[in-house]
């Protein structure tokens, strides 16, 4: 292909209610959207960096410099593109992998919308549809908590995923798990809120039937993981600390990790994701799909990663109405608990324009 133009359009969408983690509050989601032109075809990407650098260094405005000054005249640069030579262009630049990941996937949307494949069949998809889950936020009170968890089973979704941090952990953890029974999967993810020392508290949550805890301490701890886990029956998942194949393979081997969770933009794209899902795949340990409240644009390609064969725990694939009243897309949508797998080309999904011209807040062009 050869790439004529980029845009980024930056939106804001409201989000139904508040999402609070152990980093932050979300109110409102803002986003920033990458379109790939080519005489044939237009392929939409979106990079999941939040406002500030509180989940990881990159932040939306830092993602769009890097992008603007130095990622979109790194593949400008090429003769010709593809999604395959867009990663190797790209290496000339540290860091970044949010929004490489984001120029990426818009330019293979772009590059499969142009061959009439879909990125599931791309990617490597053998399942039509993916389960459903649900990440719900630290709340105000263990009533308001259980009043969501009700209402997000009663929706159809598999699992319950609930954040906790320091004195939002095991007395809210049992009340879910006498609420809801036994025959409910529950996990729980501490986006790095805890030391080492605090293995014997982490262990409170043991008698609860977790399916695992999340990245309970810091993302470049590794060695705090392994020991953690020897002092834990729960299983423990790692997300931010793992940022590459090699690094999966390191936790692995370290016995930090028994489960990883995959998140395509904190990796650099869903390329890489797919080479860290083979990693762990050969492993023999399990794997999921995370999300970063994406809308439709990044919600779509998600699903689609989660249909490959070694993703066998539910993941963070929730329905649009879960975050928004109206998508940017047409809306993801669950049915009895499990979200299709779009078969269209690409990402299978584009934007609504009407939906898109009232989430946005500005947009750029570059011509190439």
């Amino acid at each position: 292909m050869k790439l004529t133009r980029i845009e980024l359009h930056w939106v804001r969408l409201p989000l139904v209610a508040p999402f609070q983690t152990s980093f932050g509050t979300e109110y409102d989601r803002e986003a920033l959207l990458v379109k790939a032109v080519t005489p044939d075809a237009v392929g939409w990407g979106e990079c999941v960096a939040m406002p500030q650098p509180d989940y990881s260094a990159e932040y939306v405005d830092g993602a769009a410099d890097a992008l603007v000054r130095f990622l979109i005249p790194a593949v400008g640069a090429l003769p010709t593109v593809t999604a395959a030579t867009v990663g190797h262009a790209l290496t000339t630049v540290k860091g970044h992998p949010m929004a490489k990941a984001a120029l990426e996937i818009a330019i293979l949307d772009a590059q499969l919308r142009q061959a009439h494949m879909s990125l599931a069949e791309y990617l490597g998809a053998v399942r039509p549809a993916v389960p459903a889950g649900v990440s719900v936020g630290i709340m105000s009170s263990i009533a308001e908590l259980l009043d969501a968890v009700d209402g997000y089973l009663a929706a159809g979704y598999q699992r319950i995923k609930l954040k906790i941090q320091p004195g939002w952990d095991v007395a809210p953890v049992r009340a879910v798990r006498e609420h809801v029974g036994d025959g409910v999967a529950v996990q729980v993810d501490a986006n790095g809120a805890y030391t080492v020392t605090d293995a014997a508290h982490l262990a409170k949550l043991d008698p609860f039937d977790l399916l695992m805890i999340e990245q309970p301490l810091a993302e470049d701890d590794l060695r705090g993981h392994a020991a953690l886990a020897r002092r834990l029956r729960t299983p423990i998942c790692l997300d931010e600390s793992v940022t590459s194949p090699v690094r999966a393979v390191e936790a692995i081997e370290s016995g930090a990790a028994a489960i990883i969770n995959i998140k395509p933009g904190r990796v650099g794209g869903y390329l890489q994701a797919r080479r860290i899902h083979d990693v762990c795949a050969a492993h023999g340990v399990p794997v999921w799909v995370g999300g970063m409240v994406e809308t439709g644009i990044g919600r779509a390609a998600n699903v689609a990663l989660a249909a490959l064969p070694n993703f066998t725990l539910v993941g963070d694939v929730s329905a649009s109405d879960r975050f928004f009243a109206r998508d940017i897309t047409p809306p993801v949508v669950m049915r009895d608990g499990w979200i299709e797998v779009p078969t269209g080309p690409g990402i299978g999904v584009e934007p609504d324009e009407a939906a898109l011209k009232e989430a946005s807040v500005r947009s750029e062009g570059i011509d190439l």
